[in-house]
């Protein structure tokens, strides 16, 4: 029977292995269409990022009650896999709680420790599926918010929930065979789980509900390939859900902007061009290379780091409630800007993955998924960079799809191109020469 078990937890875990990898691959190759950006600069600043945004869960208690309870279910995630390491052992060496007789005595605090998590982790979810459909949270039903994203959300609340109460279920089944079945080695007292033993054996002394030893295994096992099943089919479904941030967070808030939040970048090419006009750089020998598309009408046009970032979106909405465009009723929400951008990666992968045209579509993320008015609302304050728990910044691929619709379609709004005009030849927004530019202090 074990060996039966050891053959069966193998080949679901190389099935399971297999599509993880399968997944992988098509996300690197999808963000890996985006342009060669090179950023190897402010190591120090980056590391500092990575620990405090990411590990630490920085910008994430600028509200304190959803970071609390959220620090719960990251700290369990984090620190209930090393009892999931356990399981895979087992599953594979066909032993059982192979760490118990090794930690002696450490080994029920541990579990006591796993086991709280669990519980606070069970208590959070809860209270984030009563936020979500109960409370109606506005930020969790906005336009963008349809029925997938919202039911996304609640489907991996309710798998954590479910997976928590399998190992509970199992600590307490283990605990009620510790002392009829020398398989099952003690563990000491569990606080939480215990309360799950003393059901069990008190349905295992009622006349109606007699639980033998056998049912007691059965509970046990079946728990524990729950959670395994449930942890592995969890691994391959978050690499298609917005809770793929888990892992993505730590890349994305270590290659994210460093610059002062109100640094724009210029566009080298143009850069150098006005340089040379204005006389600021020597003349070059050899003509200049063709400078390629202004700005970006699809996803190949950005720099590979924005579109891992739209992979690390939470889709928590903390930047479209905060940006000012979207709370006077305009059709900008940043949040939109990040889901368009790894929808259009998504079905740009899925068709080159079958062969298909890819970017040759006739579509394009600006038009087909970002509309022009939506990119012309932002007033480019950096609301939604500042409020982003691991980083994002919505408003540089915005700014990326303006440049294009300004200098490669001349179709920025009429009041634009008057302030583009003035500022190519009196070098200023207003309309009046330099010259004229100080009569104000004449008088």
């Amino acid at each position: 029977m074990a060996l039966a078990q050891q053959i069966a937890f193998l080949i679901v875990l190389g099935a399971a292995g297999y599509f993880i990898r399968r997944r992988v691959l098509r996300i690197r190759n999808n963000i890996r269409l985006g342009k060669k950006n090179d950023i190897t600069d402010h190591p120090g600043q980056r590391l500092s990022n990575l620990f405090l945004v990411a590990f630490g869960q920085k910008k994430m208690f600028k509200r304190f009650i959803p970071a609390f309870l959220h620090f719960f279910i990251y700290s369990g995630f984090l620190i209930i896999n090393l009892e999931v390491l356990e399981f895979m052992i087992d599953g594979m060496l066909g032993t059982h709680r192979i760490f118990a007789p090794v930690l002696g005595r450490f080994y029920p605090i541990l579990m006591n420790g796993f086991e709280f998590l669990a519980v606070a982790v069970l208590v959070a979810c809860v209270v984030f599926l009563t936020r979500r459909n109960v409370l109606k949270l506005p930020r969790f039903r906005s336009a963008e918010m349809t029925s997938w994203p919202r039911l996304d959300a609640n489907l991996i609340l309710t798998i954590e929930i479910m997976l928590m109460l399998a190992i509970l279920t199992m600590n307490g089944a283990d605990q009620a065979l510790q002392a009829s079945d020398p398989h099952y080695p003690a563990t000491g007292s569990l606080y939480f789980s215990s309360f799950i033993t003393s059901a069990l054996q008190h349905f295992n002394t009622s006349p109606l509900q007699h639980l033998n030893t056998s049912t007691l295994i059965f509970i046990e096992r079946f728990a524990w390939w729950f959670h395994i099943l449930g942890i592995l089919g969890f691994s391959i479904y978050i690499t298609y859900s917005k809770h793929l941030h888990i892992f993505m967070a730590f890349p994305n808030t270590y290659y994210a902007n460093v610059e002062a939040k109100g640094h724009s970048k210029n566009m080298p090419v143009v850069t150098r061009e006005v340089k040379s006009m204005l006389g600021l750089t020597p003349a070059e020998s050899s003509p200049p290379a063709e400078p390629g598309r202004f700005g970006a009408k699809d996803i190949n046009d950005l720099s590979w780091n924005l579109l891992m970032s739209a992979y690390a979106c939470t889709e928590c909405g903390r930047c479209t409630s905060e940006c000012p465009a979207n709370l006077t009723g305009k059709k900008l929400s940043p949040r939109k800007i990040m889901m368009d951008t790894r929808d259009r990666m998504e079905e740009v992968g899925k068709s080159l993955e079958k062969a298909g045209p890819g970017l040759a579509d006739g579509k394009a993320l600006l038009g087909d998924y970002i509309s022009k008015e939506e990119i012309n609302a932002c007033t480019s304050c950096n609301a939604c960079v500042e409020a982003c728990p691991v980083m994002i910044n919505p408003l540089e691929i915005i700014l990326e799809l303006r440049r294009y619709v300004a200098m490669e379609e001349s179709g920025s709004p009429a009041q634009w191109n008057a302030v583009f005009q003035n500022i190519e030849t009196n070098f200023a927004p207003w309309k009046f020469p330099a010259s004229d530019r100080f009569n104000w202090a004449k008088e």
